[in-house]
């Protein structure tokens, strides 16, 4: 197998860091396979990040249905001016069940067009 970072590497916070993150509402992220659960990479510390992601996602709306998941976003999808990591970027992820909404949690302002006016 390829060199790929260990699962402990892959979230480098702690979960009060989340308060500090970016809320973002998308209409649809319909491809839910390459969505992975917390617990794989955080072990027996991921419920204290998952109620943090809760809180977050309900203060931007969310309506508290759907599984919180991670989602993974390559370095190559963001402009090199943001020097994100070679490891890419890990954001926190929710589908709200009723209408399909995504939010998602992310460390950093996101670049993309559709997220310039978003809280």
């Amino acid at each position: 197998m390829a060199y790929s970072i260990g699962e402990k590497e892959v979230i480098s916070y702690g979960p009060e860091e989340l308060k500090e993150c970016r809320v973002y509402g998308f209409e649809w992220i319909d491809n839910l396979h390459f969505l992975q659960r917390p617990e794989t990479f955080l072990g027996n510390r991921a419920p204290d990040y998952i109620a943090i992601a809760k809180e977050r996602f309900l203060e931007a709306g969310w309506q508290g249905d759907g599984e919180i998941t991670l989602l993974w976003l390559a370095p190559f999808v963001f402009p090199l001016s943001l020097q994100v990591q070679p490891a890419g970027a890990v954001l926190w992820h929710v589908k709200q069940e009723e209408d399909a909404v995504s939010f998602l949690l992310s460390p950093f302002e996101l670049p993309f067009e559709e997220f310039q006016n978003a809280s």
